[in-house]
């Protein structure tokens, strides 16, 4: 059975989510890449403030492609989630709620889902176009010189994910491999 979440992703649905969970977002996320987490970090380290507020967001690894005609965005499939590793946690500090990706996540990032009482969700990778179904709108933040790695917000319906990470530290890419190998 899935969950449905209305956004933004409160304390308390965070905490009902278990790894594991398959959940549908609707309401608005924030998308962003190397490219732009590196530039929130160097700002972080200078104590400055950010162009975009990150309290209380999801924000979703990706860089869509061009939208056709009558269509928010292109594929938007997830980008491989362990290339903002050294940023998540700095972030994770300052207010963000959760990451949606795809892959396993080193230790300080999930050191820091723990911490913040975070969630760290998986898209499916190869699914780009259906999950650009999902998407209705999207809006440049900041960042616009990145082209498809610019910071932005999606308004999302039904949007699929996976819990792979939950609030307490239980993590599907620990869990669920040695059920499947053979002895």
């Amino acid at each position: 059975m899935e969950k449905k979440i209305t956004l933004p992703i409160t304390d308390e649905d965070i905490k009902n989510l278990k790894a594991g969970d398959s959940v549908l977002l609707s309401g608005s996320i924030i998308t962003g890449r190397d490219a732009a987490h590196k530039r929130l970090y160097e700002l972080i380290q200078k104590g400055e403030k950010l162009p975009v507020d990150i309290k209380g967001e999801l924000i979703y690894y990706v860089g869509p492609a061009p939208a056709k005609p009558g269509h928010a965005v292109g594929p938007a499939g997830p980008t491989s989630s362990y290339r903002m590793d050294k940023y998540a946690p700095s972030l994770l500090d300052l207010g963000l709620k959760g990451m949606i990706g795809k892959g396993a996540r080193n230790k300080e990032v999930v050191d820091a889902i723990v911490r913040n009482k975070g969630v760290y969700l998986v898209a499916i990778g190869g699914a780009a176009a259906l999950i650009a179904k999902s998407i209705k709108s999207e809006e440049i933040l900041c960042y616009e010189d990145l082209g498809t790695e610019a910071v932005r917000r999606y308004e999302v319906e039904d949007f699929p994910c996976i819990v792979a990470i939950d609030s307490n530290g239980n993590n599907v890419y620990e869990t669920e491999p040695p059920k499947y190998r053979k002895s």
